[in-house]
Parts: C-alpha cells; sequence; structure tokens
C-alpha cells in the first residue's frame, strides 16, 4: 500500500491564518469584517497538501541497485603462502553480492528515471519498483559522476509513465514550500514537507559541481535520487544528501538544483552516454579575505582567473590571468563553485557574457560554449604482474583534464579506474597523473603498457595527485 500523507495544519494554526484574513478584510471592507466565529465545517480548517502528492508521487520510484564483488583472502598474495598451499586445493577469490537501495524519479513517459550516480555506481543489475508495486528491469544510460547523477531507461515494453516536468530552479527563493518524497530507510514511498532553507551552498563537498539547494524538509538514508517538488508539482530538484551526526535528518538536506538535472537528462535523451558541457578553459579560485582587502573589494565576492590555457575559449575572448569575474549572462557570481554551475548549465553552442573587473575597471567578455577537445585516449588495462596490475590509464587531453578537473595544461598518463582487489588498487586511485616512471616520461598509455613488461624489482614513480607533486619507490 503506498504511503499517501495528508499534512493538516493544527486548528490553532488554520484559525490564526482565518484571523488574518478578517483583519485584510477590514482594510478592504469596513468594521464589519472584523468579526469572528468558529469555522462551520472541518472543510473550512482543513489545509492540504493532497494535491500535489496525488500528482508526483506515482512519478517518484525505488531503485533497487547489486553489484558483485569478489574478495580475496590476502594472506593468498604472499609468495610465502603461495608457495606451500598454492595447489589445486588453494582457495579461489570469494564472490559477494552488495545492494543499495535508493530512489528515482521518471523524467520521461518513455521511461527515463533519474536517480543519483552514488546509487547505481559499480551496479551488475538494476531493477525499478513503481509506486504502484510493479517492477521493471531497467539499463543504465548515462551516468555522471562530476554531478552525482545518472539515467536509467525501464523496460518496459513500449509503455508508457507517468512522469514530472522540471521547474525553473534559479527562480526559487529562501522560504519556497516544498515536499520532499522518496523511500528512507527502505519503509516505503514517504512524503516530508518543509522551506527552501538557502540557495547555492557551495562549500558542501559532495559534487565537482558545488551548488545545492538547502532544505529542511525531512531526507534520510535511502531518499537518495528522490524529487524535491515544489507546490506546483514541479521537480526543483533531486535530493542527494544530509547533514548528520547520527544518520537521521536533523533538517539540513540538499538536493540538486532542477537546471542541473536538465542537462543531464537532455544528453541522455540525446542518445549520449557522456553529458557533453560547455568548457571554458580557465582556471579559478575564490577569493578570500586577504586578496579581496589587496584588490580593493568591500567583501570577498566572484572568481579569479589564476591560468589560461592556450587557444582556449577562455584565452579566445580575451580572458587573462588576475581577472575577477562577477558575473555571467547577468547572472552574479559569488564564488568559483557559482561560476562552474552557472557555465555548466549553459547549451553547448552560441556565446556567453562574462563580466570582469581588470585592473580597477569593469569590462565584458564573449565566450564561444563548446566542447573541450578530446584526444585518443587509447585506454588500457595494464595486466602484466606490476605495481600497476589492474588499473586503467588514459592519455590526457583537455577534455579528460576538464572532466576530472585536472590541469588543464598537465601532461602524462591518467588513471581512470582500478580493479577492484587488484595490486594497483593498493597504490593508485583514478585522478592519479602518471608523470614519469623509472626516470622515463609517460607520454601515452603505450610508454607505461612497455615499461610495466619489464622485469625490474625497483620502481621509481612519479605522480601527481589532488594537485601535488609525489615521488615514491616500491620494490616488487
Amino acid at each position: 500500500m503506498i504511503s499517501r500523507p495528508t499534512l493538516r495544519l493544527p486548528l490553532s494554526s488554520a484559525l490564526a491564518a482565518l484571523a488574518a484574513i478578517a483583519v485584510l478584510g477590514t482594510s478592504l471592507g469596513g468594521a464589519a469584517a472584523q468579526e469572528r466565529r468558529v469555522p462551520g465545517s472541518p472543510a473550512e480548517v482543513r489545509l492540504s497538501y493532497g494535491p500535489v502528492v496525488q500528482k508526483a508521487a506515482p512519478a517518484v520510484v525505488n531503485v533497487y541497485a547489486a553489484r558483485t564483488v569478489t574478495t580475496r583472502n590476502p594472506l593468498f598474495e604472499d609468495p610465502f603462502f603461495r608457495r606451500f598451499f598454492g595447489g589445486p586445493g588453494m582457495p579461489g577469490p570469494n564472490e559477494q553480492q552488495q545492494r543499495s537501495l535508493g530512489s528515482g524519479v521518471l523524467v520521461d513517459p518513455a521511461g527515463l528515471v533519474v536517480t543519483n550516480h552514488h546509487v547505481i555506481d559499480g551496479a551488475d543489475q538494476v531493477k525499478v519498483s513503481l509506486a504502484d508495486r510493479r517492477e521493471f528491469e531497467a539499463e543504465i544510460v548515462l551516468k555522471d559522476a562530476r554531478s552525482d547523477l545518472a539515467v536509467l531507461r525501464l523496460k518496459g515494453n513500449g509503455e508508457r509513465f507517468q512522469a514530472l516536468e522540471f521547474a525553473d530552479s534559479d527562480a526559487l527563493q529562501v522560504g519556497d514550500l516544498v515536499l520532499a518524497i522518496g523511500n528512507p530507510f527502505a519503509v516505503g514511498q514517504t512524503v516530508t514537507h518543509g522551506i527552501i532553507s538557502a540557495l547555492a551552498r557551495t562549500q558542501v563537498g559532495i559534487t565537482d559541481y558545488q551548488f545545492f539547494i538547502q532544505t529542511d524538509a525531512a531526507i534520510n538514508p535511502g531518499n537518495s535520487g528522490g524529487a524535491l517538488v515544489d507546490m506546483t508539482g514541479k521537480i526543483v530538484g533531486i535530493n542527494t544528501a544530509i547533514f548528520s551526526r547520527g544518520g537521521g535528518s536533523i533538517g539540513i538536506g540538499f538536493a540538486i538544483p532542477a537546471n542541473m538535472v536538465r542537462v543531464v537528462v537532455a544528453s541522455a535523451r540525446g542518445g549520449s552516454s557522456t553529458v557533453k558541457r560547455p568548457w571554458h578553459g580557465a582556471r579559478l579560485q575564490a577569493v578570500t579575505p586577504e586578496i579581496a582587502e589587496s584588490i580593493g573589494l568591500k567583501r570577498p565576492a566572484g572568481a579569479l582567473v589564476t591560468d589560461v590555457m592556450q587557444g582556449g575559449p577562455a584565452a579566445r575572448a580575451g580572458l587573462r590571468t588576475g581577472d575577477l569575474i562577477v558575473a555571467l549572462d547577468d547572472q552574479h557570481i559569488e564564488d568559483a563553485n557559482a561560476f562552474d554551475y552557472r557555465f555548466a548549465t549553459k547549451a553547448i553552442g552560441g556565446t556567453s557574457r562574462i563580466r570582469v573587473q581588470r585592473s580597477g575597471r569593469e569590462m565584458v567578455v564573449t565566450v564561444a560554449l563548446e566542447v573541450a577537445p578530446d584526444l585518443p585516449r587509447d585506454e588500457i588495462v595494464i595486466e602484466t604482474r606490476s605495481p600497476f596490475q589492474g588499473v586503467k590509464v588514459s592519455n590526457l587531453s583537455p577534455s579528460l583534464a576538464d572532466q576530472l578537473r585536472l590541469d588543464p595544461n598537465g601532461e602524462g598518463v591518467v588513471v581512470v579506474d582500478v580493479a577492484n582487489g587488484s595490486i594497483g588498487q593498493r597504490f593508485f586511485q583514478p585522478g592519479d597523473v602518471l608523470l614519469t616512471v623509472n626516470n622515463q616520461k609517460m607520454t601515452r598509455t603505450s610508454d607505461l603498457d612497455k615499461l610495466s613488461r619489464q622485469q625490474t624489482r625497483l620502481w621509481r614513480i612519479t605522480i601527481r595527485r589532488g594537485g601535488q607533486q609525489m615521488s615514491v619507490e616500491l620494490r616488487g
């Protein structure tokens, strides 16, 4: 049975609302409107979100993801134990199945469902359960770790489903009423209500695009991927995370704005397995109080340009190192995260106007909205026994650098994935850039593939991780 809560205001609150109406009437119609009376029927005190829930709830679904994880006793990686116990009777890898539960929202009658990337990440099998308890197998159409969003397609044999429309999340105001719909703690579909507590939260640390709607509508584990809707039943955000000290809601929840979700869904509708976003080719940083004081700002605001890639859209537009970005297409830019979000939601093609402050003067530059150039990535998985075994690497291109938030001017071979339980998992992680191996510069994946086949007991490796360069020595 689907839970469809009816929310009612207490009688005291309803009477207060009626009293407020009476005061308004005084200004319009005289003293007679000041009369107070007991409500004549239950209908006069019943205020409900029921119509909104009835419209939105059928489009909110449960998402079940299953993934197979291979584990092996670490003792059997030791040569000593393999020597004595490495015969035919030696235990093999142990496979376990992990399951996760989240929520999702139907956004297209053809069966497209949007959910969080972290709900289905690594899943071998995905099932979706509708509000009417029907279950469907689903295929993953698109995964976008940068925004923590994914799009699924129900295998419904041409069936048409009830779907929700997107609202303009830029039109939201703090104080607007919203409903959160999902499946918290796997108890079944649940509706909570609250208000928009804050907009443009950029210091949350959840996704690459730090720009979230904050709400006090109760969001709990299992709500991830569910809908945050306005009073017209349209999607204003996808519930993603909570701030909590004990695992439950304390009234601080975060949702990805609908305008970002719309971009991801549009890519999936167009048949792409990745999200195509505009690329500007510049590195930005937040304005600290110290920087603001040094350049004469009354308060720290805007995005400071620290580097511009030669030949990129920003360079061609005339953007320079030291420019302070204060607006994008007449939308105020509070910090670098806000600019990244605003720019990422622009459609490919055409141009955008960036207002900057340069040497005390304000000026506008026009930047082209185009995708980052890509080069042949030549992705390979290193299979030979070495510190790199199980590591998947790719040539570094401006497109991949933008995707992984790496230096657009950087060089090297980048780690894009590491096999679970592999030797490489001990030393490397996705996003690591391999610069040199045994004093040989890494420019292409074939360089690493060739070196990994060498029989050597000592590996000297230089990598860049999180913007920091480090050198390590590993003995085989």
